[in-house]
């Protein structure tokens, strides 16, 4: 999986080059597009990373003005992410380029394909999450050696 994942980023990144963006921001303006008004938490999870990683992505994407941030109205605490007018315009671009790296990654999956992949990576993300669920408060987990 690891290996699939670094060869999606090495793609994404070569197709990238000319927006001068990372993987990372990209990936994130696509959820951003496609969500509107998403919190950082909701946006994280969206994006299966940690708060403060989806945090710098943010701010990243802030100081080049393609994000904007916006106070939540129901919960002053938290604010809501959504494009500017130059990242919706930038979004408008790299939409069309998020839906041909994700066809090329399912290529010539059959649909029974695609839904044994994508069921089995979603038994395989559940199972962690339970494991992490599991190990909280124990601390960190420490290693056996086996000679």
């Amino acid at each position: 999986m690891v290996t699939v994942r670094k060869r999606i980023k090495q793609v994404t990144s070569a197709l990238l080059r000319e927006e001068g963006l990372s993987p990372q921001q990209f990936w994130t303006m696509v959820v951003i597009a496609r969500n509107n008004d998403l919190s950082l938490r909701e946006l994280a999870a969206r994006r299966r990373m940690d708060e403060p990683t989806a945090c710098r992505v943010v701010n990243t994407l802030v100081r080049r003005r393609l994000v904007r941030r916006s106070p939540d109205p129901a919960d002053r605490r938290r604010s809501r992410l959504m494009l500017t007018p130059s990242g919706g315009e930038k979004a408008a671009r790299l939409l069309p380029l998020a839906e041909t790296i994700l066809a090329a990654v399912e290529g010539s999956l059959t649909p029974a394909e695609r839904y044994a992949v994508v069921s089995g990576l979603r038994k395989v993300i559940a199972n962690l999450d339970q494991f992490e669920k599991s190990q909280a408060g124990r601390g960190s987990p420490t290693a056996e050696v086996v000679p």
